[in-house]
């Protein structure tokens, strides 16, 4: 008898399994950051839209139009998020630790792309770093690196 109960409340009750995320909701919660920090200091440039469809290509191994594909799903995401903890979260499910640290670089290329770094631009990033978990030293020498860089 309690086997079956148990059976029943197995069968119709059951929560579904948590979903994992798949590669491309990774992927655009990742263009969808780079897509936000673009649009952080209110001027859009060439030169940024030109690094973030490079940095998809490079880090997605994307043809340009799959890239180009991810950054219209994505720009349509960012528009309607209303905090970044959607993307974020998805990163830290998959995310290595790593894969955060090379994010975060990604975020520095963009926004020194145009070679001032605006107060908006580095809130970004330390938000990012913040909800990923990674630690303030590694975001401080990930900045200077890429600072030194370009």
């Amino acid at each position: 008898m309690l086997n079956q109960i148990k059976l029943f409340f197995d069968e119709h009750l059951k929560l579904p399994a948590p979903e994992e995320p798949s590669a491309e909701k990774l992927q655009v919660a990742c263009a969808a950051l780079f897509l936000e920090m673009m649009m952080m200091d209110e001027k859009v440039d060439f030169k940024e839209q030109v690094a973030i469809l490079s940095l998809i290509q490079q880090n997605f191994s994307l043809t340009l139009e799959q890239a180009t594909t991810l950054i219209e799903l994505a720009e349509q995401q960012r528009k309607q998020a209303t905090d970044y903890f959607q993307f974020t979260s998805l990163i830290n499910k998959r995310y290595s630790s790593n894969q955060k640290i090379q994010l975060i670089e990604s975020l520095w290329k963009i926004a020194f792309i145009d070679g001032v770094l605006d107060m908006h631009e580095e809130y970004l990033v330390r938000k990012i770093a913040d909800l990923l978990s990674v630690p303030h030293a590694t975001f401080i020498m990930t900045k200077n690196r890429i600072k030194s860089e370009k």
